[in-house]
């Protein structure tokens, strides 16, 4: 039977799939790629270490060159730990989490899943509270010594499915602004005795999302405050520096947004839509704790 892969096909299998992007590209895939165009060196990938070098070169059918120090050194694997004393709940890590090894949900604690964390360390610097240690877990095994076969492809895989969350996602949020963009242009052509109608029935529609909105709110406040009595909440969010501060108003306009869609979602619930939300979800086999 011929073998139908391609030369960056072979490649991306010998790569530890840690979806790091030490290498300079976006993921382990990209990397493959560029090399198989004559675009990138082999000796760029710091978790496959030396005997990743050695197997691209076997491959490629090039001689064995030392890892290229500017994209990292080999070193012991490590794993992501959450302070869960000091996080926020501000989501900002699970977003950046290329294989979904972070559990969480909007202001609540965040936990790293640690069997399924690749040690990437792309959570560590969207964190505004400074908040995840990167902690090594493989003694002195380094490279492909601290990570098996089994391992990368488990993380290919979850790698491989967010991208294919994220896509759908987006075609989803595409369509539902489509489809407004539609609404609207029709509601601009009706004729000028049916507009009144046409107006009272948007306000009924917007008074109904601030009421969900407000109500939503009303919960989070509650919740916040039962966390507190219980000395359970987060104990961080005053005296931030501005800088920090900064990133987490960010973060609260993006949960905003969220929930103004989540409100929309629910009205087309109602009339018979079964949609998903926009924004970032978790992995489905993952539920927030």
């Amino acid at each position: 039977m011929t073998d139908s892969k391609t030369l960056a096909d072979r490649i991306e299998d010998l790569l530890p799939q840690t979806q790091c992007t030490k290498c300079g590209y976006n993921g382990c895939r990209p990397y493959a790629e560029a090399i198989a165009a004559g675009d990138a060196n082999y000796n760029q990938c710091p978790p496959g270490g030396a005997e990743g070098v050695a197997r691209l070169a076997r491959l490629l059918g090039k001689p064995v060159i030392p890892l290229n120090p500017v994209n990292g050194d080999e070193r012991a694997r490590p794993v992501a730990v959450i302070d869960e004393n000091l996080c926020i709940g501000c989501t900002l890590c699970m977003q950046a989490c290329p294989v979904d090894a972070i559990a969480g949900a909007p202001k609540q604690m965040h936990t790293v899943i640690a069997s399924l964390c690749t040690g990437c360390d792309l959570c560590v610097p969207p964190c505004p509270v400074d908040c995840i240690a990167m902690l090594p877990v493989t003694g002195e095994h380094t490279g492909w010594d601290a990570w098996t076969q089994a391992q990368a492809d488990a993380a290919r895989e979850r790698h491989d499915r967010r991208l294919a969350r994220q896509r759908r996602e987006r075609e989803a949020a595409e369509a539902r602004a489509a489809a407004r963009r539609s609404a609207s242009a029709t509601a601009s052509a009706t004729p000028a005795a049916t507009q009144p109608a046409a107006a009272d029935a948007a306000t009924d529609a917007d008074a109904k999302k601030r009421a969900i909105i407000a109500a939503a709110l009303e919960r989070a406040r509650k919740k916040k405050d039962e966390l507190a009595a219980q000395g359970s909440a987060p104990k961080n969010t005053e005296g931030v520096s501005p800088a920090v501060q900064a990133q987490i108003d960010a973060a609260e306009a993006r949960r905003k947004r969220l929930a103004e869609q989540q409100a929309q979602a629910a009205e087309q619930a109602g009339e018979g839509s079964s949609e998903p939300e926009d924004g970032p979800s978790a992995p489905p086999d993952q539920k927030p704790q």
